[in-house]
């Protein structure tokens, strides 16, 4: 029995589907709302598979919920922990480290106790060391599974919880379980357009002007799923791997949706003294109006962020060849087109 936790999201949906494309045969996911299969549901029809929806076994659970996990670990042979929750507002830091890392600390437990052959979890680039600028040396701004986090940095509270979250699996890894952690880029698929990189199409759609010249890395949700389930089934335990098929600065990134959807390219830059200003006025925003945070300090940093994230490690390891950002693109704006 395979075990998905967060498979009504982006990337669990997406794990269902080629799980049971490839011949798993008894696949169990995890879901707290009732109504949220509905969008896996969809997402199956999306890719003219609704009879593979069926053969999922869904299970009421959350990681947060003790009881609720005894069920859903009953006879589980392998685990693919997908629940997290995403934010970048400063006011959710303890709903952040809670889901994050208390329940990663559940699903650890629990594969420990029930004797679960290995876990597969999904972390983030965000939980990726910090580069030192070393001024006796060129500056190296290239990013691998082995640079080190720097504590005395100043991180995102979602980046503190999904290496917090890290900590946890590695403590498993210590007490006997195999384990195996992937640490995607800016993950693009269809189907959730709404949530996550979704969001970039419907604001560059809206003719979004602003651009900077920070860099991040991206990758196919087809390329992530593929990998995980080679890695579950791999001999490889003990390992992190980044996931990312290329580095795009964001202007080119926008720049390239822009024409494949006929939008307006961005054409402002945003300097940094004007990010400055955006997200100290978005702060005054959501204390005087109650509004919903859109952008914070590390928010801001990222954006004009120049690391580079390298994917040798899992292209060696694996043998793997990413698919072309740029043709999956191309993919994704036939689906974004059946919803407009």
């Amino acid at each position: 029995m395979v075990l998905v936790t967060g498979g009504t999201g982006l990337v669990g949906a997406h794990l269902l589907l080629h799980l049971l494309e490839n011949g798993e045969q008894t696949v169990r996911a995890m879901y707290r709302n009732p109504k949220n299969p509905i969008k896996t549901k969809l997402l199956f029809e999306l890719y003219e598979k609704s009879e593979l929806f069926t053969k999922i076994e869904w299970v009421s659970a959350d990681i947060l919920d003790v009881p609720s996990l005894e069920i859903a670990f009953q006879n589980v042979d392998y685990v693919y922990h997908c629940a997290a929750f995403i934010s970048f507002n400063p006011e959710d830091e303890e709903k952040l480290r809670k889901i994050n890392i208390e329940g990663t600390a559940n699903i650890v437990n629990f594969c420990i106790d029930k004797k679960v052959k290995k876990l597969c979890h999904v972390s983030s680039i965000a939980a990726l060391g910090d580069l030192v600028l070393n001024e006796s040396k060129p500056i190296n701004n290239t990013i691998t599974e082995a640079t080190e986090w720097n504590p005395e940095y100043s991180h995102s509270d979602y980046a503190i919880s999904k290496y917090g979250a890290e900590m946890e699996v590695w403590r498993g890894f210590q007490e006997g379980l195999a384990v195996v952690i992937v640490n995607p880029g800016v993950i693009f698929g269809p189907g959730f357009w709404n949530q996550g990189s979704g969001v970039i199409f419907s604001a560059v759609k809206k003719g979004f002007p602003f651009y900077t010249n920070g860099n991040s890395g991206y990758v196919s949700v087809i390329d992530v799923v593929t990998i995980m389930r080679q890695l579950l089934h791999s001999d490889c335990s003990g390992e992190r791997f980044i996931l990312i098929s290329e580095n795009y600065t964001y202007k080119n990134m926008l720049s390239s949706i822009a024409k494949k959807i006929g939008a307006r390219t961005p054409t402002i830059k945003a300097k940094p003294w004007l990010l400055n200003l955006a997200w100290r006025l978005d702060w005054f925003a959501s204390k005087v109006f109650r509004t919903k945070r859109k952008l914070s300090k590390h928010s801001v940093h990222s954006l004009q962020s120049k690391d580079l994230f390298s994917n040798e490690k899992i292209k060696k390891q694996l043998d793997y060849s990413f698919r072309d950002l740029d043709n999956y693109l191309n993919e994704l704006v036939v689906f974004y087109n059946k919803i407009q």
